[in-house]
């Protein structure tokens, strides 16, 4: 599932790769994603800047979140969370980056207050994580992804300034008027909340009227090739 940057008002919707649905693979022995998987509203790694740490460009989506806490959590569900720290994925030549955070809710919450709490309360996860983000799109025919600071965890507070920098990329878009940018990476910007945003609207507005109505379907029928293993043979580790 994902944030649509192009469909107006940024609906989370099933991720579509050449004309099918896409599911996570399977990376023996990681079944699926292994925490939350979501993304932090009002960020945007912009793909115009290199950062000065990773050496390359934003991926010019929101800022994804790994929420470590034990509760499974559900598609559209808002979550307040810890920051914890982050990794810097370079995913295909651009900086994505991870931020590892839990849930405030969690019952490990009040343990876990910077990276090194992870490693120790939770010893194995950070290197798994490491692990499941290099080798996932191996199974697609793509190649190991790397990291930047040798796979180094970051702390919180270096979590906090990019998550800061993000937002501010954001706001920049958002508010001031960028249509040059949003142009040319299709991002649909009309909103119904952002103060001060030229792009903010109301209920009544042509892009808001367009918005098709709810539609809910029955769960389709999930190829079994979901489930398949993928046993990777080759790829580096911590």
């Amino acid at each position: 599932m994902e944030i649509s940057k192009t469909d107006a008002f940024n609906p989370i919707k099933q991720d579509i790769k050449k004309g099918k649905l896409r599911f996570v693979r399977n990376c023996f022995p990681h079944k699926g994603y292994i925490w939350n998987y979501g993304a932090l509203p009002q960020t945007w790694e912009d793909p115009t800047v290199v950062h000065p740490d990773t050496k390359a460009a934003g991926d010019n989506d929101p800022l994804d979140i790994c929420e470590i806490g034990e509760a499974v959590g559900y598609v559209g569900q808002v979550k307040q969370v810890k920051v914890l720290g982050c990794m810097a994925l370079l995913d295909e030549g651009e900086t994505d980056w991870k931020i590892i955070a839990i849930d405030v809710n969690d019952p490990l919450a009040s343990k876990l207050n910077d990276i090194e709490d992870v490693a120790k309360v939770l010893p194995g996860l950070l290197r798994a994580t490491n692990e499941w983000f290099r080798i996932y799109k191996i199974p697609d025919g793509k190649p190991e992804n790397n990291f930047a600071f040798s796979g180094e965890a970051k702390n919180k507070k270096y979590a906090t300034e990019i998550i800061h920098e993000c937002y501010e990329a954001w706001h920049a878009l958002i508010v001031n008027d960028k249509p040059a940018k949003t142009d040319q990476y299709e991002i649909a910007v009309d909103n119904l909340t952002v103060a001060n945003s030229p792009y903010k609207v109301d209920t009544s507005a042509a892009s808001y009227q367009s918005v098709p109505a709810a539609s809910p379907q029955p769960a389709a029928a999930i190829d079994s090739s979901v489930d398949k293993w993928f046993y990777i043979s080759h790829h580096a580790s911590l």
